[in-house]
Formats: C-alpha cells, structure tokens, sequence
C-alpha cells in the first residue's frame, strides 16, 4: 500500500503555512498561501483558512502588536549594510554531518570506535553554504503516524530494508518507509517486548522517566515508550547501519549521533532512571568493565540497566549467533563481575534479557564492595565530560540523595535536589521557582506569536542555551519534546538539573557542528546564545549550523540583547531565512528583543519559496 504523504494526514504543506499566518495575526504574510512546498490545491487553501478562523484573519482580536509588543522594530534595516549571500552547497552534502564524516572518520584508529567519535573539520575545511534537502523533500508526518511512517524522499536509503528484513525493523511500500515496531531483539514488536521489561521496572508510576538507550537502531523502543511517558535519548554511530538516526529523528524520535568509545558521553551523572542496550554490540566487559562504569555514572541511583540478545542465554542461542561458546561464557562473566564491582543487584534474566539495578546510595554499595578492586574517580566534578577521555574508574555516589527525585510528571515543577542541595553554583530554590515562571510567561507570548507552537506542527524542537530548562518545561506536551543543549561554555553546568526534571538533554559547544543529521528539528529557540558565544567563535558558523539542521520550514525563535540581534539579523538576511523583529513581551523599554524567523522552502537544485 503506498501512502501519498502529506496529503490526508499532515493536510497541505501551503495549508499549514496559511494557517501560520492566521496564527501570526498576519504579520507573517512571509509564509503567505502561495509557498510552492508540496502537495495540494490552492483552492483547499481558502476552504482551510475561513474554517479555521472563520474567514479573519486576526484571529486574536485583543493582541495589538503595537502596544502589547511594540510592533516591527523596522529601524533595524537601516543599519544593515550590504549583505553577504550563502550559496546552496553541493547536493553530495545534502546528508552532510561535519563532525562525523565518513571520509574523515576513516583516516582515524578503528581501536575502541576512535573513527566513530567526533572529529570535527578545521577551520580551512568548514563549509560555508546552506546544505541542500534532497528532491521531493515534504514535512515529516504529524505525530504519532510519523512513528510509523517516513516519505522516502526525506531519507532516501534502502539497505536496512533488506539487511534488517526478518527482524522488523523498518519496510518499504511505495512513496514511504513504514516501520513496524519490530527490533532485532523484539521482531514481535517493541510494545510486547516494554511489556515485559515492565513486568520488573516500575515504568507505569512515574518512577523511570529518561531512559539512554546504546546503540538504538532506528530508535523503535524510545517511539514506543512514548506513550508510556518515558522519553528515551537514543544514539547510535554514523554510520554501522545506514541512516538510523537520521530514520529515528524523521520518525519524531529524539536521537543523536554518537558512539561509546574512548571519551565520555555527553550526559551528566546520575541522568538517566534507566540504560538500555538491546544487541548494541558494545563490548561490556572490556577495558577492565570501562564502559559499564561509564553507564554507572550517567545512570541515577536506583536506576536499572537492561541487556538483551549476546551473551544472555548463551547455551542456548551460541550456534544461532555462530560464535564460540566459550566466548560468550567468558564475556558473560566479565559483565556479572563488573555489575558486581559497582554494587549492581541482578534482579532478573529470562530468555535473552538480564535487567541489573544500582543500589539506592553508597553505604549500601560500600559494605558489598571488595576495595581492593574499586578504583573511583578522583574528578571533584562528575559532569565535567565535554571532550574528556573516559576512564576506568566507579564515580563516587552524591551526598544528595536521589530518593528526594518526585515521580514524573510532578518532578517538571518540583524542586530538583541538585537545586534543594545548593550543589548548582548561584541557583537557589527561589530562584529555580522565579526562572520557571519567567518562561512561562515567554512561551506564552511565543504562542501568542506563532499560534501552531503547540498544535502538533512543531515535533522535534531543540533549545540551544537552555538554562534549567524552563523553556522545554512551560512548552511540556505529549505532541512535541525538546532537546536542551547546555554549552560546554555555559556558566553553570545545569543538565543535571534539567534530567532531574524529567528533560532531556545534552552537552555540546557550539563553536562545532552538533551530532545530528540535517533537518533534524522543526523548530530551533536560543535565548542569550549569541551574546554568550559573540567573540568566542564565528557567529556566521553557528547560524549555518542552526541552518543545517533545520527543517525546510522550520521555525526559529531568537530571544537576545538587540545589538547583538542586530549582527545576527543581517548574517541572516543571505541565509534565504525570512525574518522579523519584535520587542520584548514588556515592551519596547526592555533592551532585549526577539527575532523570529521561518527558513524557506528549498530543495537541491530547485527556488526558495519566499513571498515576500
């Protein structure tokens, strides 16, 4: 059965950009019915607009933009000089990941996936175009059918059809990928395999939240997880099976590129209720069990740790899997006694599945411990990872005990004990309370500005500099998630905060390229990004990278001082991104301001659709 996307489902794309304009109170008449992005007919257009709006197009009759935020701040162009015009890049990089590319990765080691981490290109390589979306390119599918669909032309890449066949993972029928919920690990679909794990972890009460999931493939148990209310940060390396992250971010999955090599992962301690590695083909217990004490860290205590496929059950399935038996053994036995050295309890192995918890707090684990085979780090600070070689040592349990972490969804609001404890540098209590109100009120007059923010449009939504994650919070719904980036740069280190309110997130410096494809995120929000990088780094760079890994589309929300936005509006005016700038939502008096933007409809080889 082959599925015509976009056209019954995500309705037109011309129709979702009129109905931008409604939402916009028609200021943005930028993104006007006569876009040439998809599918449909203009006469639709009409018909969708008066239903939706009864045929106003002021939708919000009591907002006047004038004296609630001040209007256009149109005496910006009047210090723009003459601008410089990025060229589309060539269409070989429509695909293009700066820091993991291919051709790059292979000059490097291939001992411990060195060739699979991050190697980012010097500054004489960087690129300085806009990169290209394939041919035919449409908006994603609105969830939750893009979980089980993705048009063809957004990924364009075949060979996990045939390799992965028998195993579930993903089919081709038509014009679209349909995936079926299948994994090499659970061929009868990801929710009776969740079934069972939560037959062991509480995943019904609230209690596990995050999940990091090794190795993800095209991230089927993180989609399905959703609607149990476990948001899963799935990676996997670019590239062992082609495009599975790629296919897991088209999907509205969050997922990043990444790898468990020699440098820690970009998370912070004690992030995650619970690690999943389903036949991720991570050797556990090398390296002196270095890469389970790297989970152990990242995993919050009383969390569990999930392996499924080699080695459990090995007696049974070592012909299938047409390795030695003894190999198996001794790699069984090298993961029991490194779970075993970090105080691990192994609370259940049935089948192909073993599922370990880490002990509630330290005392606990010390009375069980040999000392004599515990090295612990000796870092003061656990979530300093950006970068640093990982390292065969146990991280020492917190003096903040984690037991004080609230059920989800009431740890959204609650005060997280990194904050109860003062272990955030100039963070207090009430302070955490005032910056959660104050994003409310920001994201309530964004939806006042963009009136699909929360409609279902936007899906995959990245914040650039999000702080203690007060954006993501006030945005909290079951129709999109946000990825919250914390600069390596930034001031405080405050990702722990944002897990512990039951957030994802993720380390990264933005100087370089992020860990995702192109086109990953349908809209992109940085508050204060560019007054904290303005001097560090090229400015122009971030916002070419902002570009890549936008959707054709996609919208952008830029919340900084105005002499800054200043120097970023006008780098923005050759980026074929339409643009205008408001005042804050307190008025003109208020020295920060916001540059909202929209990036136009393109394609390799093909016009913008910019009307303006």
């Amino acid at each position: 059965m082959a599925l015509k996307p976009n056209l019954a489902d995500n309705r037109t794309r011309s129709s979702i950009q009129i109905f931008i304009v409604a939402g916009l109170c028609c200021f943005f008449y930028i993104l006007g019915a006569w876009q040439r992005s998809g599918f449909g007919k203009a006469d639709n257009l009409a018909m969708e607009i008066t239903k939706n709006t009864g045929g106003d197009c002021n939708i919000i009759s009591s907002l006047n933009f004038e004296t609630h935020h001040g209007g256009e701040i149109t005496s910006v162009d009047s210090f723009e000089t003459e601008k410089k015009v990025f060229k589309p890049c060539d269409p070989k990089y429509t695909d293009y990941t700066p820091c993991q590319d291919q051709r790059r990765a292979m000059t490097f080691p291939r001992d411990n996936m060195i060739y699979r981490e991050r190697h980012c290109p010097p500054e004489e390589e960087k690129l300085h175009c806009l990169i290209p979306a394939p041919k035919g390119y449409v908006t994603p599918f609105p969830w939750p059918k893009s979980r089980d669909y993705v048009p063809y032309a957004n990924a364009p890449y075949k060979s996990l059809t045939v390799e992965k066949a028998i195993q579930n993972w993903v089919q081709y029928e038509g014009n679209v990928f349909r995936f079926p919920g299948g994994g090499t690990q659970f061929p009868q679909g990801a929710d009776k395999y969740i079934d069972q794990l939560a037959s062991v972890i509480p995943i019904k009460s609230g209690t596990v939240r995050t999940l990091l999931d090794t190795g993800c493939g095209v991230a089927s148990l993180g989609a399905y997880l959703w609607n149990r209310n476990v948001i899963a940060m799935s990676f996997a390396p670019r590239d062992s099976h082609e495009a599975q992250v790629q296919f897991a971010l088209e999907r509205g999955v969050p997922a990043v590129i990444g790898v468990l090599g020699t440098i820690k992962v970009p998370y912070p301690s004690r992030a995650f209720d619970m690690a999943h590695c389903s036949r991720c083909l991570i050797p556990w217990g090398a390296n002196d069990g270095k890469y389970l004490m790297e989970v152990d860290r990242v995993l919050r205590p009383g969390g569990y740790w999930v392996l499924s496929g080699p080695p459990i059950h090995w007696k049974v399935n070592y012909k299938a899997w047409q390795r030695p038996k003894e190999e198996l053994q001794e790699e069984q036995r090298q993961i029991e006694e490194a779970a075993k050295m970090l105080c691990w309890e192994k609370k259940y192995e049935k089948g192909e599945i073993a599922i370990w918890q880490k002990r509630m707090d330290g005392d606990s684990c010390h009375s069980k411990q040999d000392k004599s085979q515990v090295t612990f780090c000796k870092s003061s600070d656990p979530d300093d990872v950006w970068y640093q070689k990982m390292e065969a040592c146990v991280t020492p349990y917190p003096d903040t005990s984690s037991s004080e972490l609230k059920n989800f969804p009431e740890r959204l609001y609650a005060v997280p004990p990194r904050v109860s404890s003062g272990s955030v540098r100039g963070v207090s209590a009430e302070k955490y309370q005032e910056d959660s109100n104050e994003w409310k009120k920001h994201v309530k007059a964004y939806k006042r500005i963009n009136r699909l923010l929360d409609s279902g449009r936007y899906r995959n939504i990245m914040d650039m500099n999000a702080g203690l994650g007060g954006f993501a919070a006030a945005l909290q719904s079951p129709k999109l998630w946000v990825m919250n980036v914390v600069p390596s740069i930034a001031e405080r280190s405050t990702l722990g905060v944002i897990y512990e309110r039951g957030l994802i997130g993720i380390y990264h410096d933005w100087c370089e390229a992020f860990s995702t494809y192109p086109r990953s995120y349908d809209m992109i929000h940085a508050n204060g990004l560019f007054s904290l990088y303005n001097n560090k780094c090229n400015l122009e760079d971030i916002l070419l990278e902002m570009d890549r890994i936008l959707r054709p589309e996609g919208a952008v929300i830029i919340r900084d001082e105005v002499d800054v936005l200043i120097k970023v509006k006008k780098i923005i005016g050759g980026m074929r991104w339409d643009t205008k700038m408001m005042d804050h939502e307190d008025g003109p008096l208020v020295p920060e301001k916001i540059l909202v933007a929209v990036k136009q409809y393109w394609v390799a080889g093909g016009n913008s659709t910019s009307t303006q």
